[in-house]
């Protein structure tokens, strides 16, 4: 099956939606094009400034780890940079706005070094975050991560409570495609949060 998702490595349901994916893709051939969605210029007040535009010198949340993935690409290894990034990110804690915990991802997936880091000072190396934000944005109203979108145009933002086990994975996969995918007349599904019972009462 073929599918792009919309992600951002700051974004903790990316991870979980990245674990699913690589349970079913262990039982299921899966086609998946990650493409970059930044939620720190969604979440931008200021008109006409850009993640991608923004002064090399100026701190962007986020921006570093799509770099990081760029420059990864650039050497084929974007899979085992992509898994280690979200697995370091959201297990290990580390800060992907620093550069050395992004060149420690990128020796650990295997990549050269001196290459990264040459990449990463590459001016156009942020070309990829603009096209796919621009696109996601403007073809597919994307608004957040992670966000699934399939080769009929059908689109979902889909968040995970828990990641399944093995045995759960190809269920859980199966209903969101068959809501998310084939079945483009359900607009959306959200479940109310419950409150919490008042403790003085």
């Amino acid at each position: 099956m073929e599918f792009e998702v919309y992600y951002d490595y700051t974004c903790p349901f990316v991870y979980r939606a990245s674990l699913l994916l690589a349970s079913v893709a262990a039982k299921r051939a899966l086609d998946v094009s990650w493409r970059y969605f930044s939620l720190t210029q969604v979440n931008s007040k200021d008109e006409g400034w850009t993640v991608w535009g923004a002064p090399t010198g100026e701190k962007v949340r986020g921006r570093l780890a799509f770099m990081g993935a760029e420059a990864a690409r650039r050497q084929d290894r974007f899979e085992p940079f992509h898994a280690t990034l979200l697995r370091a990110r959201h297990e290990g804690r580390i800060n992907v706005d620093e550069v050395e915990a992004i060149e420690q991802v990128a020796e650990d997936s295997g990549l050269d070094l001196d290459r990264f880091r040459r990449d990463l000072a590459d001016p156009t190396i942020l070309a990829a975050l603009a096209r796919d934000h621009t696109h996601a944005v403007s073809m597919h109203g994307v608004f957040g991560t992670p966000t699934f979108v399939f080769p009929n145009d059908a689109s979902a933002y889909i968040r995970i409570a828990e990641v399944p086990g093995a045995d759960d994975a190809l269920k859980m996969f199966d209903s969101l495609i068959a809501i998310a995918a084939d079945e483009q007349r359900v607009l959306e599904i959200k479940r109310p949060v419950k409150p919490t019972p008042d403790q003085n009462s």
